[in-house]
């Protein structure tokens, strides 16, 4: 009896010592990263990466956020979540930046914090010891093979932080729940006919959009819409007036980035290649969050919300 017990009390001990198993290597943008230790002054950049590691509750393994006043206005909840931690850069942050707030991790993403050739990189900070998560969705900045997005993205990247702080069990949750609420949209969706989607997100000269490679596509048709530019070739970027008229979408979303779309709308409304566009005309138009729209959990809320603006019919 005393030798059974001990047998399940050295196994529970080994079951802990390997829970907190480091080094750990995890896969981003393709390159195995190695992690010595579960991180304590780790830096997020962006508003989406902020909520993905705020829903592991790592607010007591960072040492701050990068990039988020600078393009969007922190909502009451997002401040709450933020808590006492300092932002260390109002845009992206300097290697220096990085170097002075102890990092020892860094998530963000090419054109999310890192610029192809800049001074912060995987690489560069591979060399002061620093390991960097990637954000899956950018990793076509830098000749990825490109592939459809998927919300996989979202899982992958959850998952992967999870694995970095030792909260994998945390991560595999919030996944599983993810996945359920999107499956109940696409049931309620089944046989609706998607409807053409403009998504506004910036630009006066020519309209900033998404396009074929960007998540929020796939969000668009898991929403029960179709993306009008689910042909341009890259995750964000611009096209023209022309074609968002010709296109002739039947309803629009606007990115808000905290201070409203009334400018948003106003300038589409007075348009002369959309004035008449009959989505303008009707008012169907939806504001949608910035952190929504890119890799992050509000992704899923965005699913449902955008579903029910797309097809009210189907509203539970």
């Amino acid at each position: 009896m005393k030798n059974s017990l001990w047998v399940i009390v050295l196994g529970a001990i080994l079951s802990i010592q390997n829970a907190f198993s480091y080094p750990i290597t995890i896969q981003s943008c393709g390159k195995s990263v190695t992690i010595t230790h579960r991180p304590t002054h780790a830096i997020i950049h962006d508003v989406n990466m902020a909520e993905m590691a705020f829903a592991l509750h790592l607010q007591p393994f960072m040492a701050g956020v990068t990039g988020i006043s600078g393009w969007n206005k922190r909502t009451p909840a997002f401040q709450k979540e933020l808590g006492s931690l300092p932002e260390i850069a109002t845009h992206y942050p300097t290697l220096e930046q990085l170097l002075n707030a102890g990092t020892d991790f860094f998530f963000a993403g090419w054109n999310y914090g890192m610029h192809v050739g800049g001074d912060v990189t995987p690489e560069t900070l591979a060399a002061q010891g620093i390991p960097t998560l990637v954000l899956s969705e950018s990793c076509m900045r830098v000749g990825q093979a490109s592939a459809i997005p998927s919300l996989e993205l979202l899982y992958k990247d959850e998952e992967s932080l999870g694995q970095a702080f030792d909260r994998s069990v945390e991560a595999q949750h919030l996944i599983s729940g993810w996945k359920s609420r999107v499956q109940v949209v696409q049931r309620r969706l089944a046989g609706h006919h998607p409807v053409r989607v403009f998504l506004y997100d910036s630009g006066r000269d020519r309209p900033f959009t998404a396009g074929k490679y960007a998540l929020a596509t796939e969000l668009i048709r898991l929403s029960g819409g179709q993306n009008i530019f689910d042909d341009l070739q890259t995750n964000w970027g611009s096209s023209s007036w022309e074609s968002a008229a010709v296109r002739d979408p039947e309803a629009i979303l606007i990115v808000d980035y905290g201070n409203g779309i009334a400018d948003s709308l106003k300038f589409l409304q007075n348009n002369p290649l959309l004035m008449e566009n009959a989505a303008l005309k009707a008012n169907r138009v939806l504001a949608v969050r910035y952190d929504e729209m890119t890799p992050s959990p509000a992704n899923i809320d965005a699913i449902e919300k955008m579903s029910v603006f797309l097809h009210a019919e189907t509203a539970p």
